[in-house]
């Protein structure tokens, strides 16, 4: 099997993924061909053998076939005067963090030129890209979530009893989230949050809390689960520390939490899985307050696909890469069109 990884894309988490793109080479046995979004949206094809952060970020890359994308698959010219020649792949791995990858909008191109690709679909990531739809989705489908407030730019913000967090609506990785204490510390967050985005959510801060991950898929209908991880113990995980976990590697520790919670945990990714996600391997992180479990977010492009929680990633890999959800043909027969002038006579 060939794997054409996209990454990049106009995204706050454009370098992330870079480093999460390049550590699949170490995850995936199958052949990976490498196709770079930047920050033009230009597509460039760079060579497996050569692929290193730095590359990027030097613009040496720009020297790389440029590559252009339409009905069923992505192109680039074979030689100066060449005829575009098409890049020979089976399925396309979306790993574009944030924006562009994390919103939809590689999605909805890749499912419009027919292109089989591992990733949400557009309607599933434009609900786990916005931790405001996030929130009424997980409602929805009756699973937890902690309290919480919604803002725009512009909005009067009141918080009755600190500490809060602060968080954009549409960003990942912890970029823009900032715990807050005081009021002067909550107009500080406000105008950091607001770089990013712009809306919010604010939620009281549980000191203490419990946070435990998990990620799953969905092949030929059945759940295929990893084990339970305790991410490392800090007030809070901020962007520093989780960007260490995009080039991660190494298995995780696996924790039990008895049987009754460890069934709650999956529970809860099931019902927000659901049929949504199908052809996708996301994480959901989850919150355990008083024996009830809480979503906190969902991963819906995990950093390195969360290769590290799963015991043979490769083969699940390959399992999602053979099952993944058929787009429903619709027939175009003009029958209507046709039926109005037969009766016009014209």
């Amino acid at each position: 099997m060939k794997i054409a990884v996209v990454f990049g894309g106009v995204s706050f988490e454009h370098e992330i993924s870079i480093v999460s793109s390049i550590a699949m080479k170490d995850v995936l046995s199958d052949e990976l061909v490498y196709i770079f979004l930047d920050e033009n949206r230009d597509f460039y094809h760079i060579p497996t053998n050569t692929i290193k952060s730095k590359l990027f970020s030097s613009g040496e890359y720009k020297k790389c076939d440029k590559v252009t994308i339409s009905k069923n698959g992505f192109f680039k010219k074979a030689g100066l005067l060449g005829k575009d020649k098409p890049i020979d792949f089976d399925v396309v791995l979306n790993l574009s963090h944030g924006g562009d990858g994390e919103d939809g909008i590689l999605s909805s191109v890749l499912e419009f030129f027919n292109i089989p690709f591992i990733a949400p679909r557009t309607e599933a990531c434009v609900v786990s890209s916005n931790k405001f739809l996030t929130k009424g989705y997980a409602s929805s489908v009756d699973v937890k979530t902690i309290d919480y407030k919604y803002y725009t730019k512009g909005d009067s913000v009141t918080v009755d009893t600190f500490p809060v967090i602060v968080k954009p609506v549409r960003l990942g990785s912890s970029i823009g989230v900032a715990i807050v204490k005081t009021q002067e510390e909550l107009d500080y967050s406000l105008d950091v949050a607001y770089e990013f985005d712009n809306a919010i959510i604010i939620e009281p801060f549980i000191s203490g809390v419990k946070e435990y991950n998990l990620a799953g898929t969905k092949v030929n209908g059945e759940f295929k689960f990893s084990i339970i991880e305790e991410p490392q113990k800090t007030e809070f995980l901020d962007f520093d520390k989780k960007y260490l976990d995009f080039s991660r590697t190494s298995k995780a520790v696996e924790v039990d939490l008895g049987e009754e919670l460890n069934a709650k945990v999956k529970d809860a990714f099931e019902k927000i899985y659901n049929n949504l996600f199908e052809g996708s391997i996301i994480r959901c992180d989850f919150f355990i307050v008083d024996n009830e479990v809480y979503l906190n977010e969902i991963n819906s492009i995990p950093g390195s696909m969360a290769n590290y929680l799963f015991s043979n990633f490769d083969t699940l890999f390959k399992s999602v890469a053979t099952s993944l959800p058929r787009k429903k043909h619709i027939p175009v027969t003009y029958e209507y069109v046709n039926k109005i002038h037969a009766s016009k006579g014209k």
